[in-house]
């Protein structure tokens, strides 16, 4: 099924960096929740985001009809295509700020919101939103407008494996959705500093959910690309440049283990 959301507006704010670095992988992301906090000035913002895109890699946001065929004839884990090469990845990764995590200190999970916000008010919250973006062969509760996902299959990005999902008590958590930059993590990399209902965005953003297997996201915990990566080696590329792409829209920083581990991963052969 075409997912009829709208590719999510970018934050004036992160346009006025050096590089136009803050959301360059959502240019060929097939599908977005659009904060309501940036539902204002909509138009405006994605054509400053699209001029962006162009002055930096010369190149356009791929069209809705190069959308919809890679909806069609998805053949990898996980419905996110990136739309930037290891280099580019890299490129960006120089530009984000190295520390030490801050102390978490005050953190926890009401610091972001709601689990599982309705923040595109479509009626559906997040997790039914990135199952039905992740997910195939899908079927819905009855009288819930196509929202509540009952059953489907993820081929889950993090060990390439088929996973039937079953809606129940016992069932649901084997698919779970992972925050790739985790909300810890994020915690102790700045977003401390943000508002609420920024950490709000950050905590519902598609650019930062995966569906994935359950087991494995419990393994990863809050762990950072210098503690946990997937087990499905070819996946690591695509993962560890939604994360920094992911600090990068949010203004987080990287600690030095953090940083030398997406350098290893992004200079290795099979991200070329």
């Amino acid at each position: 099924m075409k997912s009829k959301h709208k590719i999510a507006a970018v934050k004036k704010r992160a346009l006025l960096k050096p590089l136009p670095v803050a959301i360059l992988a959502i240019s060929a992301i097939s599908f977005s929740v659009l904060p309501a906090a940036a539902k204002a000035g909509q138009d405006d913002r994605n054509s400053a985001w699209e001029s962006a895109l162009i002055q930096f890699f010369g190149q356009s946001q791929p069209s809705r009809t190069e959308q919809n065929r890679t909806e069609q004839n998805r053949t990898e884990p996980s419905n996110l295509e990136i739309g930037i090469t290891s280099q580019q990845a890299l490129e960006i990764l120089n530009q984000i700020p190295v520390k030490g995590r801050a102390p978490k200190t005050g953190y926890s999970r009401a610091a972001f919101g709601p689990q599982w916000s309705d923040v595109d008010r479509n009626g559906c919250d997040t997790r039914n939103d990135i199952l039905k973006r992740d997910l195939t062969n899908l079927v819905f509760r009855e009288k819930t407008r196509e929202c509540v996902i009952e059953s489907g299959i993820l081929l889950d990005p993090f060990s390439n494996t088929e996973i039937n999902f079953v809606r129940g008590q016992r069932t649901s958590m084997l698919v779970q959705i992972d925050h790739v930059v985790s909300l810890s993590n994020a915690w102790q990399t700045g977003i401390f500093q943000s508002s609420v209902k920024e950490r709000i965005a950050f905590a519902n953003d598609p650019i930062n959910l995966l569906a994935v297997k359950g087991s494995l996201n419990s393994q990863k915990g809050d762990g950072d690309a210098a503690t946990w990566l997937p087990p499905h080696k070819p996946f690591r590329c695509k993962y560890v440049t939604l994360q920094i792409n992911v600090k990068a829209k949010y203004g987080l920083w990287v600690t030095r283990a953090e940083q030398e581990a997406m350098v290893r991963i992004l200079s290795s052969q099979e991200c070329r």
